[in-house]
């Protein structure tokens, strides 16, 4: 069963597919969203959390957004990130998604400055008028802003915002959302907190996960959005040590990593960000083989 509107249900959070040399490889990200659509996911979020978008030109900003929404099949949406320094840019970029035919748009406060919460509101009012539905960003691991639950729900106000990307970290504060804000929709944003945040009714899951083992991740997204937590359980469980990769200084490798070992290509990245450490690659391998749980698996040779 699809998700009613884009933002909701397993969006997956993509990674910029970069060839040896370092330049961009559309072809093989085209065959990653379609790839990902036949698995069952409900949607796809380029230029956002996983995908070095510090790293790329204007150019190749909007050729990924626009190769993302061709190939994605109907039935897909797609969700990008439109973050910019000021306002005008984050507005410049949700224009892009507009033109290339995106569904909504995945906005963080303003990058590199601490701005003032009538500042943030501004921010998302500029955004907003674009016309795409909003989904907030909060992150606080890589912003200067912290969208508190009382600016959140300032920001709320205006039309067009509709959902909020938690990936704080904390599950009392999506308690604290829903009192405040129960109109707006919660999508969870750090992976490791997936059951917790879903049985508290969040209404989406922007994932990393699904990017190596979308099927397992849609089966355990399902099941913790219907509450079967009997089922839900013993995956996540299982799931647990992978999933937090996703909160970790070095989950853009990893998660290419991931992809790699699970027979995917997840590339190289742009430097700065380096390849992970022996030990981590090995901690990595074995918590996949963990969350696979398949006897005499490739993976633990």
């Amino acid at each position: 069963m699809k998700a009613p509107q884009p933002w909701q249900g397993a969006v997956v959070t993509l990674p910029t597919l970069f060839r040896e040399d370092l330049s961009l490889d559309l072809d093989r990200l085209q065959e990653h969203v379609r790839w990902l659509a036949s698995e069952g996911v409900d949607g796809v979020s380029p230029c956002s959390g996983l995908s070095e978008v510090q790293s790329l030109s204007d150019a190749e900003r909007t050729d990924v957004v626009r190769a993302v929404v061709e190939a994605a099949p109907v039935g897909c949406s797609v969700v990008p990130g439109v973050g910019g320094y000021g306002s005008r840019e984050s507005r410049r970029w949700a224009e892009e998604a507009q033109k290339a035919g995106a569904d909504a748009v995945l906005v963080p406060p303003p990058d590199g400055y601490a701005a003032r919460d009538d500042e943030v509101v501004a921010h998302y009012q500029e955004v907003s008028a674009v016309g795409l539905p909003v989904v907030a960003y909060h992150d606080p691991a890589n912003a200067r802003v912290d969208l508190t639950p009382e600016l959140l729900a300032r920001v709320a106000e205006t039309d067009g915002v509709v959902a909020v990307h938690e990936a704080g970290g904390d599950v009392r504060r999506m308690h604290q959302i829903h009192d405040l804000i129960p109109h707006l929709d919660v999508l969870v944003g750090s992976d490791d907190i997936l059951l917790e945040l879903m049985i508290s009714g969040a209404r989406g899951w922007m994932a990393a996960l699904p990017n190596s083992l979308p099927e397992l991740s849609v089966e355990l997204y399902r099941l913790c959005a219907a509450r079967d937590l009997a089922a839900a359980f013993p995956i996540y469980t299982r799931l647990h040590p992978v999933l937090g990769w996703s909160g970790t200084a070095g989950s853009v490798q990893a998660v290419k990593l991931e992809m790699e070992l699970a027979g995917r290509y997840g590339g190289p990245c742009r430097p700065p960000r380096g390849r992970l450490t022996d030990d981590e690659q090995g901690r990595l391998r074995r918590d996949l083989v963990r969350a696979l749980r398949v006897p005499d698996h490739p993976l633990e040779k």
